[in-house]
């Protein structure tokens, strides 16, 4: 504080307590009121006003941990990706040498499985012949 600073707070210091002293004792009983009731209200405004200083920072370190697990997520393996165009590409295929897996191919198919076990063995003797 400089010189001209700490007369203006000695002056109003002066004036104050001047100003106090020529107070009739109905306004100083109000004016004592009226601060207890500000006070009053302070301490209990104070307390939620805590609690709301408090939660911007938990709120912002939730966000930070959030953002962590979005950003740290573990990828898919490349190989997966990969390998299921590849397995789709041979099951779709009709020059392919395999057949179509349990879960593509018609349940009829199975049904029989000694017919086409049979025609499997004698259809490659009929070619033979030809």
């Amino acid at each position: 504080m400089n010189s001209s600073d700490k007369q203006f707070e000695k002056r109003a210091r002066a004036l104050y307590q001047e100003a106090a002293q020529r107070m009739d004792p109905a306004t100083a009983g109000r004016l004592r009121a009226a601060r207890r009731t500000a006070l009053e209200a302070a301490s209990t405004h104070g307390s939620s006003h805590h609690r709301a200083r408090m939660l911007l920072p938990v709120g912002a370190l939730a966000v930070m941990a959030l953002a962590a697990l979005m950003i740290w997520q573990p990828t898919p393996h490349q190989t997966d990706s990969i390998q299921a165009p590849a397995a789709m590409a041979t099951a779709t295929d009709p020059d392919s040498e395999l057949p179509p897996g349990a879960d593509k191919a018609d349940p009829g198919l199975y049904q029989n499985l000694d017919f086409y076990s049979w025609l499997a063995a004698n259809g490659s003797n009929n070619q033979s012949k030809r």
